[in-house]
């Protein structure tokens, strides 16, 4: 696969289509939300995007790895966000377990990059 961009990146496509659906999702919450775990959900499924996003754009791997790693723990903190939406009923047990499994792709791929990232750095690949 030809990458030119952060827009190329699998990890990217994913991360991306997940944070759509979250921010969807947000947005079903309830008004008195908006200001809390709605705002809090997209800003962190938006900072997993943008952490790839700026990892690409860095000079070296070990740069590239650090903010990817970083993008983890954004879809982490997601993750605990939606554990909150399902405790306060916005969202149901189902829902939740789909948004996870999702999470656990993003990951999956994610974690795939890293992998190729360090064998980069390694002088592996």
């Amino acid at each position: 696969m030809d990458v030119r961009s952060f827009m190329d990146l699998d990890c990217w496509k994913v991360a991306r289509e997940f944070r759509n659906r979250r921010s969807l999702l947000a947005k079903s919450f309830p008004v008195e939300e908006k200001y809390g775990l709605t705002n809090q959900i997209k800003r962190s499924s938006r900072s997993v995007t943008a952490n790839i996003a700026e990892g690409y754009g860095r000079f070296h791997h070990q740069e590239n790895i650090q903010f990817c790693r970083m993008s983890r723990g954004s879809l982490t903190e997601t993750l605990d966000h939606l554990t909150v939406a399902l405790d306060e009923e916005y969202i149901s047990e189902d829902q939740f377990l789909d948004f996870k499994t999702e999470l656990e792709r993003c990951l999956k791929v994610l974690n795939g990059y890293i992998n190729y990232l360090r064998k980069l750095k390694s002088g592996t690949k």
